[in-house]
């Protein structure tokens, strides 16, 4: 068949087209995540057949097309106006295959058929809505037909044409990756604690280079869609210091630092009666939110007003106003000996990782009057909380001060060891969490500041699967579960709501989401930054894994990780710059430093954690 399309690049790499005649196959129009790609859309060449003009619609989807003005030359004229692009987008595991009543001898048929019919099939992987939300599913059978008629486009002349098509795009995996990127939007927490201010990435979905429908370069599309607010998703536990309806200033189509490294944003009317206190709260969230973006390096956000000059804030101030729980110093790694005695590593850092001699924590947690099975120390590196090594009580206690063990905070009366109590957690608000997973009474347990009577929290999606284990996110609105129901055990995110009073709190974990729907059985599971885990896992069929995860379940771009035989836990801090830990069975304890492989640190020792 003739070239649907041209490509151009930076890098020339995996031109692809689709097939007109034989068996249907999925064609990649570039190679996976080659962001520097560009595919040029081609208009409908004259006389084309039905399934060239299907095959070409598919292509054009995949390129960089300018308000998508080429591709709609596919589409019928009514179909050409309401079509919307940008109404959401199918990720499928392949680029969509084609079939239709047309597929053979077609240049007969083609001259007295009037309409025709192709159906789109294939895996389908993902949805992303019209809020940029990504949204991970396990593979699914995907369907959709377009409807073909010869419309007349000039006197005497007619050319076959889409006159049935769905809204959005529909894209594999390859050109999705080449296409999109993950950014973070930041909001702050909703009833924060003493009047602590906690920002919470929101992670969504933005056109690499410049979007074709809004025109907009990639961080004014991320600042765009920062102030639509949060995605429904998140949207019950943050909010944003921007004013409702707050948009850039109209015809904003490139934001880019000046040669000071200073961003000036133009927003709208509804921005000039912010006050500076609040208007630099603004500025601390679109700091945080282009921090990531390599291609605009900021260290001043100015923000404008139509009248004024609203306020400036200094990237090296941002932090001021996310003020989540935690040490001074770089967090130390702890982890429980052969004698069930809690140990730490001073002082991991970037530089040196986890080198430092292992010693006693300060405290009966280190004297080993209880063997511990597992531990997870608060965020500000002052209090422990620790599971005996039958799983049955939960002790806090302080590191910073020599005393008795007190009595146990919780007690789970399941019979097996495997059935009491998780690992437990701390969130950044200072709140201690565990699971007890007695198969009785299973309960998911919060302990408000890590003391005092535990609470029962509700997670009403649980649908009969059983908690597993757990990991509370730093911002404290995120709470990562593995769930165990029918032999598998899955990862799956919730929303922690906070309703009621200070004094008598109603807690929930809503809207769970499978984050990792891939595979089929999950082991265990750490955060890593604000809104990345580290998962280990097996697909169906597959061997153990060790990979990073997004926490709206997309695939994190730095992926899979080298491979490490049998890992029991993974842990990683909140800094993604410090090495993730790893224990394993038989190698002991491992690390793994950026740009290095997996390296012995501990041949003795188990439940290793990061402050959380």
């Amino acid at each position: 068949m003739s070239a649907l399309l041209g490509c151009g690049a930076v890098v020339l790499a995996g031109c692809g087209s689709m097939p007109v005649t034989g068996d249907v196959k999925a064609v990649d129009a570039s190679q996976p995540g080659d962001s520097q790609v560009q595919v040029y859309a081609v208009a409908p060449r004259e006389g084309a057949p039905p399934s060239e003009i299907v095959d070409g619609f598919l292509e054009s989807m995949t390129s960089d097309d300018p308000a998508f003005a080429t591709t709609r030359k596919y589409l019928s004229a009514d179909a050409r106006s309401t079509w919307r692009p940008s109404g959401s987008t199918t990720v499928l595991a392949q680029a969509p295959n084609r079939s239709g009543p047309l597929l053979h001898d077609e240049d007969n048929r083609a001259t007295r058929d009037r309409e025709a019919t192709y159906t789109l099939t294939g895996e389908q992987v993902a949805t992303v809505d019209a809020q940029s939300s990504y949204r991970p599913l396990a593979p699914t059978d995907y369907s959709q037909s377009l409807h073909l008629v010869l419309e007349q486009v000039a006197e005497g002349k007619k050319e076959w044409r889409i006159d049935v098509v769905p809204d959005g795009l529909v894209l594999g995996q390859s050109d999705f990756k080449r296409l999109y990127r993950s950014v973070n939007k930041y909001y702050y927490a909703t009833g924060a604690r003493n009047g602590r201010s906690t920002l919470v990435a929101d992670p969504v979905y933005v056109r690499n280079r410049t979007d074709p429908v809004t025109r907009m370069d990639t961080v004014t599309q991320t600042v765009r869609t920062l102030l639509a607010g949060p995605t429904d998703w998140l949207r019950p536990v943050v909010d944003s210091r921007f004013p409702a309806g707050t948009v850039l200033r109209k015809g904003v189509t490139a934001l880019a630092p000046d040669d000071q490294n200073v961003l000036k944003v133009p927003l709208s009317l509804k921005a000039d009666a912010v006050d500076r206190s609040a208007c630099r709260m603004m500025a601390a969230q679109v700091l945080f939110t282009l921090r990531d973006l390599t291609s605009a390096r900021v260290e001043r956000v100015q923000l404008e007003g139509v009248e004024k000059r609203l306020c400036a804030l200094d990237a090296d101030d941002a932090p001021q106003f996310s003020a989540e729980r935690g040490s001074q110093g770089d967090d130390s790694q702890y982890f429980i000996n052969d004698k069930g005695q809690v140990e730490r590593i001073l002082g991991a850092t970037v530089a040196t990782g986890a080198t430092g001699t292992p010693e006693p924590v300060t405290g009966p947690l280190g004297a080993g009057i209880v063997p511990m099975g597992s531990v997870g120390v608060s965020r500000d590196e002052e209090r422990a909380a620790a599971v005996s090594s039958s799983g049955q009580h939960l002790y806090v206690s302080s590191l910073e001060a020599e005393g008795e063990l007190a009595e146990p905070l919780v007690t789970s009366t399941a019979n097996k060891s495997a059935d009491r109590l998780s690992p437990p957690s701390w969130d950044g608000r200072g709140d201690l969490w565990v699971a007890d997973r007695d198969p009785a009474g299973p309960r998911l347990l919060r302990l408000a500041g890590g003391t005092g009577e535990p609470q029962e929290v509700g997670v009403p999606g649980l649908d009969g699967a059983r908690i597993e284990e757990l990991r509370m996110s730093a911002d404290g609105v995120r709470i990562a579960l593995l769930l165990t129901k029918d032999g598998r055990t899955t990862l799956n995110i919730g929303r922690v709501e906070r309703r009621g009073s200070t004094v008598s709190p109603e807690i929930s974990v809503e809207d769970l989401r499978q984050a990792a729907p891939q595979l089929a059985d999950v082991s265990a599971i750490s955060w890593s930054g604000r809104s990345r885990l580290v998962v280990v896992g097996k697909e169906e069929g597959g061997v153990q894994q060790v990979r990073y995860v997004q926490a709206d379940g997309s695939s994190s771009a730095s992926g899979a990780l080298p491979g490490v035989n049998q890992v029991q836990s993974v842990a990683a801090a909140d800094d993604e710059q410090l090495p993730l830990m790893a224990e394993t069975v038989g190698d002991g304890i491992v690390k793994l430093s950026p740009g290095e492989n997996w390296q012995t640190v501990l041949k003795k020792g188990k439940a290793l954690v990061y402050p959380g």
